[in-house]
């Protein structure tokens, strides 16, 4: 175990007697370098892994390939992994769908999780997200019913926390009224022009939610250019990417980089050595807010 992945084990969140890592290696449009950049990426230290049964912007098996790869060579175990994955609606799919598109929705959430436990050479899934609502605004049957469906397979054993991804405040707040296991997790874009999706957090830090944010700096360019952040990131030694992702883990955010480069994924872990003044931190949280 090196360094870095000392400093994610101390900064590890314990949710519901889970250990979740404080930083997830996302592995979206990467396509045939799944396997390779996932090895990398555990190489560096990162113990989290974020993925999904779509294959229209996941290898989903690629991610599995890379897992059985790292515990053959001894360099993790998966009691030393927490793996993430997501059942996507129709309409976030291309023709390589998981399930029967003409079965019940509930039948397609079995069949999806099934084939991800598949691809990913587990018998538990540590995480399993409702990757997006079926409508912009609301919650209607298919939303209730896939809910429904990963209840029942998370009331098994076989995964041990829900959450859900691209949800607004009022999706959020409605699933949590009637959501018989109520979800651990959002994980949504986050936008510095709208406060890092202030009120979705403020949400979840009062109703034992973690959010889990990405696209931090690929959403933010305009932030990452401003002089604010430049003056912050010169005053402690480090890159302004630094500075976002260690903003995000002080302010009750669990990280995703999707980096394919091995310095910056190094970097992007060498963040727990140090801490922004809360000054620094108010400015950061309003900087370019509209």
């Amino acid at each position: 175990m090196n360094a870095r992945t000392d400093l994610m084990v101390i900064h590890s969140l314990l949710i519901d007697g889970r250990h979740v890592p404080p930083f997830l290696y996302g592995t979206a449009w990467k396509e045939d370098r799944t396997q390779r950049l996932t090895v990398l990426a555990l190489n560096q230290g990162f113990r989290g892994i974020d993925t999904a049964n779509q294959r229209r912007h996941y290898h989903e098996a690629g991610v599995g390939a890379a897992i059985a790869a790292a515990v053959e060579g001894k360099l993790v175990a998966r009691s030393d992994l927490f793996l993430q994955s997501k059942f996507t609606f129709r309409r976030g799919q291309d023709h390589r769908l998981p399930y029967d598109p003409d079965a019940p929705v509930t039948v397609q959430v079995q069949q999806s999780f099934a084939s991800t436990l598949d691809h990913l050479g587990t018998e538990t899934l540590d995480s399993y997200l409702l990757h997006g609502p079926t409508r912009r605004t609301g919650l209607f049957p298919d939303d209730w019913e896939a809910w429904r469906a990963m209840e029942s397979i998370h009331e098994t054993g076989s995964v041990r926390l829900l959450g859900v991804s691209n949800f607004t405040l009022e999706q959020l707040q409605r699933l949590c009224q009637q959501a018989r296991v109520p979800p651990r997790f959002v994980q949504n874009r986050c936008y510095a022009a709208q406060g890092w999706d202030r009120l979705v957090r403020e949400f979840c830090a009062t109703n034992g939610i973690v959010y889990q944010g990405f696209s931090l700096l690929t959403a933010n360019a305009e932030v990452l250019a401003s002089s604010e952040l430049h003056r912050i990131s010169k005053r402690h030694g480090r890159t302004v990417a630094q500075i976002v992702f260690r903003f995000a883990t002080e302010v009750g955010m669990i990280p995703l980089t999707g980096t394919t480069n091995p310095q910056h994924m190094r970097a992007d872990l060498d963040i727990w050595d140090f801490d922004l003044r809360p000054d620094e931190i108010e400015r950061i949280a309003r900087v370019n807010e509209r």
